[in-house]
């Protein structure tokens, strides 16, 4: 689902401005910008719950499902 809409996105975008090097250039940093932004948001849970856990807010069981939700959404981890 995550990369549907990208696909989407840029699929309308080709059809509205065909294949200018400005769309390239322009689809290209909006692409890392909104990739960045899905690992800066992965990496902070990651910290959250390695902090939960040690602290004891969290079981292991509990820690190793969030661990594999953050996983399946994220590229790095």
């Amino acid at each position: 689902m995550k990369n549907l809409l990208p696909a989407i996105l840029i699929t309308g975008a080709l059809v509205m401005t065909g294949c200018s090097p400005q769309f390239w250039g322009g689809a290209a940093v909006g692409a890392l910008g909104a990739g960045g932004g899905y690992e800066y948001q992965s990496k902070r849970q990651m910290d959250q719950l390695e902090d939960d856990y040690k602290s004891g807010r969290i079981n292991r069981e509990e820690y190793q499902d969030r661990k594999k939700q953050i996983e399946r959404g994220s590229i790095i981890y």
